[in-house]
């Protein structure tokens, strides 16, 4: 089978690699489609980030779907040909973090895609996968593509969850690439009655107005685009911060009302915070880190039509084009979400 595999920064490959064998509890799953994530970029463009570094070749990917190719002894409630939207979050189940619910910190964690352990735990961009049986959410009345933006989705509904209740609240999203815009949607979905998103490009920015955002801003053009929501201590409830740019976050602050809840969900390397300001108006400081349980509700919010991810998915490519794909999903000129297609 052929698998998508980064050696070093700017050194992408497509290789051969065997077919895995399915085992007992597990799923042979023959891949459909495969996003694109800001992570994989990191890998592609710098051959990792932060102190994350790429120490051996590694099959990049894990926002991916499929079709159960092949059934383990003892699964049930799958069958084969059917589309499955494949978590690739597979915690231990055993370490303390997974004891106390919180199996996002797990201590021994495998994560597809990720050079955080070594050996690196390897992705899913490749055309077969077995993965546990647990691990695979039926996506009946999903496209592929859909599917395959369950895990993004997931991301944005835990950084939700960290926010509190959304309902009629007011929402500032600062950065609109895919995880700004499913932001912008769920925020849409759980009764926020404004949502003002920012960016500095033009094309993020029409989609953020597209899928739901009240207002957009370029912060390129209009720096000081924030400033009439500064009176009166500022305007808004909660502040989804996706960039991961210590001047969008800076720029928000003022914006923000007392007791506003901040949640940090971009990863861009350390920041400096306004932490005087932030103290003086008792601003909530939470970070958000991947997802859980969170996975299967948003392959139900999908299949239930309150979210809709399919204006997001803007360029497909096919697995030998995977280069050309990845150029494209860091071109925020006009790509949001680029997928592989297997």
């Amino acid at each position: 089978m052929k698998a998508i595999v980064v050696h070093a920064a700017k050194d992408l490959r497509v290789e051969e690699r065997e077919v895995p064998q399915v085992g007992p509890g597990q799923v042979l799953v023959k891949m459909a489609a495969g996003g694109i994530c800001g992570s994989d970029l990191h890998y592609y463009q710098h051959g990792g980030f932060g102190a994350v570094r790429l120490r051996e070749p590694m099959i990049l990917g894990h926002e991916v779907s499929g079709h159960v190719e092949t059934l383990g002894a003892g699964v049930t409630g799958l069958a084969p040909g059917q589309l499955v939207a494949i978590s690739p979050s597979r915690p231990c189940h055993a370490c303390s973090y997974c004891h106390e619910g919180t199996p996002q910190h797990c201590l021994n964690m495998r994560f597809y895609g990720s050079a955080m352990p070594f050996p690196h735990i390897q992705g899913a961009f490749r055309q077969y996968i077995v993965a546990d049986a647990a691990q695979c959410g039926p996506a009946d009345g999903l496209s592929a593509a859909e599917a395959a933006v369950g895990e993004p989705l997931a991301v944005c509904l835990h950084a939700a969850k960290q926010a509190g209740d959304l309902m009629g609240k007011r929402v500032l999203v600062t950065g609109c690439g895919p995880i700004g815009q499913l932001c912008v949607l769920v925020a849409r979905a759980a009764g926020a009655v404004e949502i003002v998103a920012t960016d500095i490009a033009p094309f993020t920015l029409s989609m953020a107005e597209k899928v739901g955002a009240t207002r957009t801003i370029n912060m390129a053009e209009t720096p000081d685009g924030l400033a009439a929501y500064h009176a009166d201590k500022g305007h808004f409830d909660v502040h989804f911060e996706c960039s991961g740019a210590a001047p969008a976050l800076v720029a928000a602050i003022p914006a923000l009302r007392p007791r506003a809840v901040l949640v940090q969900l971009g990863l861009g390397g350390d920041m400096t915070l306004p932490v005087q300001a932030m103290t003086a108006k008792e601003i909530s400081f939470r970070g958000s880190f991947r997802f859980h349980e969170e996975f299967g509700t948003a392959i139900a919010m999908m299949q239930g039509g309150q979210i809709d991810v399919t204006p997001l998915v803007t360029h497909s490519f096919a697995l030998d084009d995977a280069n050309a794909a990845f150029e494209m999903a860091a071109d925020r000129s006009q790509a949001i979400k680029a997928q592989i297609v297997f």
